[in-house]
């Protein structure tokens, strides 16, 4: 059984990344591709791998929109068919690179590695809040596997031991409400709401003495691993409308670089001292963590490590399950297929 769930939308890139009319090469999923930026706005998706002689593409260039191999000159259009051939024979039809429904929306290049007639850019998660232009986009590389990471940010408890310096945490989740839900569109949601609790520290300066606030953090999670965040404050007893700073949201999608790896994709404010903080918050903090956690189970299976399981876990757990279910459909479909092939 696949490792992934093909037939789901991955953040593959932030749009800039990809400078306009270039290329980006990227491993994903545990293959390296590339995504090229087209003279029509739109973007196409590349197996990284010539069929030629297997050079990698983005070694080559992007010229009219067609990608031509530096080994030998061939060139690919967006459909991976080998459009050109510097010598006079045609290029054999079985000469043609791989590709991937890829879309561009809320700033990211989502792409589908499943069957490409599945791939309804409807069922992309909304993140239409990152489209923000005081909002930096960002991403870093995490030396773990995509679901560790994602038990951490859908364990926001975490946040009480690990981030005492930079968030200046103060126990009040300890006396929080936990609830899960999965709504209607499949995602799963982490709520802790507090009331009437003492203020994080670095909300203290925005307050008289003594105040109390109504704090509630929100994770939204959608498979495979596209997650956002919603933290608010408000002065308690104001049915949360005495907001003491303005709700934030923010994304935190995981993509997989290999089985072991995965791309974390995030945003900050576009301030030297957010970006200070954030890099505190997942690369120092965060980062070690997960990497320790990964090393400690090398290649075992998580289940087969027989994991203690704590209710406060109930939402990462919820999650694994979830993609559990749709790893073992695909694979029970794809076994139907190749019987149904076999006769």
């Amino acid at each position: 059984m696949s490792d992934y769930v093909r037939n789901l939308w991955y953040l593959g890139a932030w749009d800039h990344e990809v400078p306009e009319g270039g290329m980006l090469s990227r491993t994903l999923l545990d293959e390296k591709w590339l995504i090229a930026s087209l003279s029509d706005g739109t973007y196409a998706m590349l197996a990284d791998r010539c069929p030629h002689r297997f050079v990698p593409l983005s070694k080559g260039r992007l010229e009219q929109d067609v990608i031509h191999c530096p080994y030998h000159g061939l060139g690919f259009d967006r459909t991976g068919a080998c459009v050109h051939n510097p010598f006079p024979a045609p290029p054999p039809a079985h000469a043609r690179a791989r590709t991937m429904p890829v879309v561009h929306r809320h700033r990211g290049l989502w792409f589908w590695p499943g069957d490409p007639d599945q791939a309804d850019p409807a069922s992309i998660p909304d993140f239409a809040f990152v489209d923000r232009a005081d909002m930096q986009r960002s991403r870093l590389v995490i030396q773990g596997h995509y679901e560790l990471v994602t038990d951490n940010l859908m364990d926001l408890t975490h946040a009480e031991f690990l981030h005492v310096a930079s968030f200046g945490v103060n126990g009040s989740i300890f006396s929080g409400r936990q609830s899960v839900v999965t709504d209607e569109s499949g995602a799963i949601w982490n709520n802790w709401d507090m009331e009437a609790v003492t203020p994080p520290m670095w909300a203290a300066p925005m307050l008289g003495e003594g105040d109390r606030v109504d704090q509630w953090l929100h994770m939204r999670w959608h498979a495979p691993a596209a997650m956002a965040l919603a933290v608010g404050l408000a002065r308690a007893g104001t049915g949360r409308k005495d907001m003491v700073v303005p709700p934030m949201l923010n994304p935190h999608i995981i993509t997989p670089e290999t089985r072991t790896s995965s791309h974390y994709f995030y945003d900050h404010e576009a301030t030297p001292e957010a970006e200070a903080l954030a890099r505190q918050v997942f690369v120092e903090e965060d980062e070690p963590m997960i990497e320790a956690a990964q090393q400690a189970l090398g290649e075992q299976d998580f289940w087969a490590a027989r994991p203690a399981i704590l209710e406060t876990d109930a939402a990462a757990i919820r999650a694994r399950r979830r993609l559990m279910q749709l790893r073992r459909a695909e694979a029970g479909a794809e076994e139907k297929a190749i019987l149904a092939e076999a006769g």
